[in-house]
């Protein structure tokens, strides 16, 4: 990988899992700093939410657990997302589809599962909580928490990962 690895979550919308995604993993990056070494962003494949900002109930459930949503603004990924990011990680099968189908052949980068490229095994996903109720938030919270102390592990060595 290149001295700074470039890193896009993706989800649907980006109102919800990507924005919460890239949330998390910027706090743990500012906390370990590890800034010089990461870089993340999100964005979504549709372009329902384009300028819009993250889902209230994700914004709340992440300030409950010392995160911020607040400045993230939905986007939809684009061609050029190709050429900037290393590493392209979406929150499910679906997405994960759909970014391989629009990914030039020349893309050097990866694409992947969130959660699988980060060695959890199940959940494979990380499920949409925009229909249900609260605790699809707290948990898409926990999921995402947990992946991105095995990221920072795997990109930037072990121990940088582990728990605040």
């Amino acid at each position: 990988m290149p001295e700074k690895t470039r890193i896009l979550f993706v989800c649907l919308g980006n109102i919800c899992r990507s924005p919460t995604a890239h949330a998390v993993v910027d706090a743990w990056i500012s906390r370990r700093k590890l800034g010089d070494l990461i870089e993340v962003d999100s964005c979504g494949t549709g372009d329902w939410h384009i300028g819009h900002a993250p889902d209230a109930r994700a914004t709340d459930a992440a300030a409950q657990r010392g995160y911020d949503l607040a400045p993230l603004r939905a986007r939809q990924i684009e061609r050029k997302d190709f050429d900037r990011f290393d590493l392209i990680l979406a929150m499910d099968n679906a997405n994960l589809l759909d970014i391989r189908a629009m990914s030039p052949a020349s893309y050097a980068g990866e694409i992947d599962l969130f959660l699988r490229y980060t060695g959890i095994e199940l959940p494979l996903e990380v499920p949409d909580p925009y229909y249900g109720g609260e605790d699809g938030f707290a948990e898409v919270l926990q999921l995402v928490e947990r992946a991105t102390a095995q990221l920072l592990d795997k990109l930037a060595g072990p121990g940088t990962g582990e728990d605040f």
